[in-house]
């Protein structure tokens, strides 16, 4: 990360925390959801306020992938009030046990929000209509079992630490970000992939779509990316077209009612152009300049988002405030983007430990923790514990 956006991470993050830092007071459950859904809308309300702090969330989550947009922002949000570094790979108390690792003494939890479940059968009655009841209990006479269910009940927060945070088995962690050069030629052929996965064909032209360079048709399935362009920014806006792809079809039921559907240019193509941001960032590729046109519009496009919904009064479902409005798109942006990095599979393991054992890679962007001087086995690298 630059320094300057460290320096905004640090501001924005700090100052939501030190109104609301949850890790080192005692709460019951119901007292920490409040205090960390209390610091997540103070750092929504300070990325809509900036669009460098929009740009701060997607550096974060472009390291911490498989998490979601929300958990993101809380652990930016505690490492930066604690004034250390940025968290990388996080994992419970006893996930990094079954890994070798311990919580070093004196250090305090991070905090994230986790959903609490249920195992449901539900069935359909007599009379047609549909009920849950909890599993392994007796159904009432006469329904239809329609199999099971795991639902979500309610929240509660769960404990997590950093890699940092931790001490024990030597591990080699590859190391997602800008820091990790990857060739955009490569990257093309996993990006189409995706496309593909979603029924969509791509197509490299030399016809353009009005000014653009790249264009998504929902009727026709096909996404066109400009014959003119060099192979980084083909790759780069093949993946805002996927954001398109992803968040912007004929589906997108919530999208158009807050202005993000792809009728909307404005707020859908700052979730576009988000999306693409982040799958390149986590590729080791940094489009902060040329997506600066895009990023910079991100306030204005939530706010006039805004007031088109108290304009047209959608429902008690819609995102009403300009901070619902923007906890909505950092959800679905984190989320498209997850679903393609998990096809194009960056560097690292997207913050999260147990991926690490399904993903043994080692490439040149790694570093060891726990070992001044790793040493080399010979018979070649190897992961110890992920």
């Amino acid at each position: 990360m630059a320094p300057e956006t460290e320096e905004v991470a640090s501001a924005v993050a700090a100052d939501a925390a030190s109104r609301s830092e949850p890790g080192h007071v005692r709460m019951t459950p119901e007292e920490r959801i409040a205090a960390l859904t209390d610091g997540l809308h103070r750092i929504l309300e300070e990325a809509v306020e900036s669009p460098s702090h929009w740009q701060v969330l997607l550096d974060a989550s472009a390291t911490l992938w498989r998490y979601s947009g929300g958990n993101v922002a809380l652990l930016m949000m505690q490492m930066a009030q604690r004034g250390t570094d940025e968290p990388t790979l996080v994992a419970g108390y006893k996930e990094w046990a079954r890994h070798g690792r311990t919580v070093s003494k004196g250090e305090h939890a991070l905090w994230v929000i986790a959903p609490r479940t249920a195992r449901l059968q539900q069935v359909t009655l007599p009379d047609g209509t549909r009920q849950r009841v909890p599993a392994g209990e007796r159904v009432p006479l006469g329904a239809v079992d329609d199999g099971k269910k795991t639902v979500i009940t309610g929240w509660r927060g769960q404990a997590v630490f950093d890699v940092s945070q931790t001490q024990g088995t030597p591990l080699l962690v590859p190391r997602g970000g800008a820091g990790s050069v990857v060739d955009a030629a490569e990257l093309w052929g996993p990006l189409a992939d995706v496309a593909g996965s979603h029924g969509f064909s791509v197509d490299v032209t030399e016809a353009q779509y009005g000014l653009t360079s790249g264009f998504t048709d929902f009727t026709q399935h096909r996404v066109q990316v400009g014959a003119w362009l060099s192979p980084e920014e083909r790759a780069a806006v093949l993946a805002h077209e996927l954001g398109h792809v992803l968040l912007h079809g004929p589906d997108d039921a919530l999208g158009r009612l807050y202005g993000s559907s792809a009728d909307h240019r404005g707020l859908a193509e700052v979730e576009a152009e988000s999306v693409g941001y982040t799958v390149l960032k986590a590729h080791g590729i940094d489009r902060g300049p040329q997506s600066a046109s895009y990023l910079a519009g991100w306030a204005d496009a939530v706010i006039d988002a805004e007031k088109d919904v108290r304009a047209h009064d959608g429902g008690s479902k819609l995102p009403a405030s300009r901070t619902d409005i923007a906890k909505s798109v950092l959800g679905r942006v984190t989320a498209a983007s997850k679903g393609i990095l998990e096809i194009t599979h960056p560097p690292g393991f997207g913050g999260k430990i147990a991926s690490a054992d399904a993903d043994p890679r080692v490439n040149a962007a790694t570093s060891f923790v726990g070992l001044e001087h790793p040493m080399r086995p010979v018979d070649g690298p190897v992961m110890a514990g992920p």
